[in-house]
């Protein structure tokens, strides 16, 4: 199975999370930046255009052999499917149609979420909340993996095979970590996802809704943009829990690359974030950064310095608003 990595536990820290501090200090020194706040007109259509894509795509595969419809799955509906995740993840923000119609995003991002051919949109909207307000706390940040995960994918062949499955793990991690009672917002999503995968097959039949979901798992396994997941958080230096990427990828992806921008400014729209790099670029030219998503899957599964168990965790202490994250609603 390989050489038993090297880390075998999680790195503990007992500091507040760096973004909010520079937040206030980068809006002291730059407060035009609160200029580029508020929603982005321009990505409901780019998203609908994404989402009518791959329903001509299913008409187009409902014909193709099975090795095709893999093939295409991986090479261009799991590109889409995993930006659209990532279009996703920029409507939780309320980046799509502003906070005064916060529900017109989160129906807008079951539309996002068709594509995809599983419910996904609502129950990310929930539990991405707390990874931005609760970074790396225990129990609270259900983006890092658990002891489990750490403890047994520690090889070369088994970090890849985790890799892989990332998928699985994103989705059953929050279930264990910090389980959280399904909303009526979930329900709408799985009801929506259902209805429109049943339409796909009444019309063109089963291979298309395997094109969709495969393209959505190969996507977000073993994939060059699912760099993005071990880039954003994963300690490839000591004591730099979030990083940046500025590659040509940030084209297909919303702009996830500019992660360290986006956790100090999340009210600000991925199409924007390149604008607060550049305003304030004293205040990230000098961090540490990613020049290839490819390269960091690489260096994940061959450096015995990184793994699951490569990430910055604190304790945080609940005041008195707050509950405990098992009785999180």
């Amino acid at each position: 199975m390989g050489k038993t990595g090297g880390r075998g536990e999680f790195e503990w820290v007992y500091t507040d999370q760096p973004h909010t501090s520079r937040r206030k200090e980068i809006l002291a020194k730059h407060p035009e930046i609160k200029s580029l706040m508020g929603h982005d007109p321009q990505l409901k259509w780019v998203v609908s255009g994404m989402v009518l894509t791959q329903f001509l795509a299913c008409y187009l595969v409902q014909d193709l052999s099975w090795k095709w419809i893999f093939f295409w799955a991986y090479c261009f509906g799991g590109c889409i499917n995993h930006s659209l995740t990532l279009a996703i993840h920029d409507i939780s923000h309320n980046v799509a149609f502003g906070n005064k119609l916060a529900k017109w995003n989160r129906w807008f991002a079951m539309w996002a979420n068709l594509p995809i051919g599983l419910p996904y949109s609502a129950s990310f909207k929930k539990y991405h909340v707390d990874h931005h307000r609760y970074l790396g706390v225990d129990q609270w940040d259900v983006d890092i993996p658990t002891d489990w995960e750490g403890w047994f994918f520690c090889t070369p062949a088994r970090k890849l095979f985790w890799l892989f499955l990332q998928p699985l793990f994103y989705a059953l991690r929050p279930l264990v970590v910090n389980p959280k009672p399904v909303g009526q917002l979930e329900v709408q999503n799985a009801v929506v996802q259902l209805i429109s995968d049943l339409i796909i097959f009444y019309f063109w039949g089963l291979k298309p809704i395997v094109y969709l979901i495969a393209g959505s798992v190969l996507g977000m396994g073993i994939h060059p943009i699912s760099g993005h997941f071990i880039a954003e958080h994963y300690m490839f230096l000591k004591g730099h829990e979030t990083y940046s990427y500025y590659g040509p990828l940030n084209l297909i992806t919303f702009n996830v690359g500019y992660h360290m921008e986006h956790h100090d400014f999340p009210s600000i729209p991925g199409s924007k974030l390149p604008q607060v790099k550049q305003i304030a670029a004293e205040f990230y030219d000098d961090l540490p950064q990613h020049t290839s998503w490819t390269r960091v899957l690489w260096d994940f599964v061959f450096d015995d310095s990184i793994g699951p168990y490569a990430r910055i965790k604190r304790e945080y202490k609940l005041s008195r608003r707050e509950k405990k994250p098992t009785d999180l609603d």
